[in-house]
């Protein structure tokens, strides 16, 4: 009657083709991280797999998110529930999280940040008695990309629900677990033949592409296209200004590295206006945020 000890299991490789093809927009997307307590997270051996995949995969996603803008959204059920709050639950899995603090704790390593939402979570769908429709409604966005435990209940669940009211859900093939691997890709197989995709985190990734340069070699080409150069023709300490790079484009790429969170002002770019520096400024300032 209570959530069973977890073998552990590797990460499993969905069998089923998704009958839809929706492309992820950033824009209209919002990251739900689904009941990733430790209350949960107990029952697996944390340092088998999947969970320490699982978790890189969504603290990855979760900062990509916060680069971008996205909407981060957690669900986390309340300890001590009354029986009346509790409801059927109880008869199928027992009376739920104890009173301890940290069993009803989120994960420390993703502890939501100050601009996270965090529902309380009644039932399987994170839809039921929350306020996440609302929300989903007062931000514009209608894509639902999902992931956390345990993937054929909540998840599932959740996913179904939002299919159910025109949202869009991706469950993240790699970013779930479950209490096996055959029921991990049962869940996966469902979502793919009756209510969405399910896209691994590196799909998701790249279809939320951040804004900021990967590599000293990904600034350059992206300076010498704006430039109207071969990235090879630009090199490492020329002066960007003597190319032809004016205020207005160095304000337009220090405005984006800012909504990337990176805090860097003009009067930096401009005091030493090179790739090198530029490069050297911006990992400066990713390693210290």
């Amino acid at each position: 009657m209570t959530i069973p000890t977890i073998a552990p299991y590797s990460m499993p490789v969905a069998s089923a083709t998704p009958r839809v093809d929706w492309p992820l927009a950033p824009a209209r997307c919002v990251l739900l991280i689904h009941d990733l307590q430790d209350y949960f997270l107990d029952f697996y051996d944390r340092t088998q797999a999947p969970i320490p995949e699982l978790l890189a995969h969504l603290q990855a996603l979760r900062a990509r998110a916060h680069q971008l803008g996205i909407p981060v959204v957690y669900t986390a059920q309340p300890a001590q529930q009354s029986a009346e709050e509790r409801g059927l639950l109880t008869d199928m899995w027992g009376a739920g999280l104890p009173g301890r603090p940290e069993a009803s704790a989120i994960v420390s390593c993703l502890a939501p940040a100050p601009q996270d939402l965090v529902l309380t979570k009644w039932r399987y769908s994170a839809f039921v008695r929350s306020e996440l429709r609302q929300h989903l409604s007062q931000w514009g966005r209608d894509q639902l990309v999902i992931g956390g435990v345990y993937g054929h209940i909540g998840v599932l669940l959740s996913a179904c629900d939002a299919f159910m009211q025109d949202i869009q859900p991706f469950v993240l093939a790699d970013g779930i677990a479950d209490f096996s691997a055959e029921e991990h890709r049962q869940a996966l197989d469902y979502v793919a033949k009756r209510c969405g995709r399910i896209p691994t985190t590196a799909q998701v990734l790249a279809a939320w592409p951040s804004p900021l340069p990967t590599s000293a070699e990904a600034l350059r080409a992206e300076l010498a296209l704006a430039l109207g150069i071969p990235a090879e023709q630009l090199g490492w300490q020329d002066d960007l200004l003597e190319w032809g790079l004016d205020s207005i484009r160095v304000m337009s790429w220090l405005g984006r590295w800012q909504g990337a969170g990176v805090c860097l002002s003009l009067s930096q770019l401009a005091q030493e206006p090179t790739v090198a520096a530029w490069w050297r400024l911006l990992t400066q300032e990713v390693a210290h945020g």
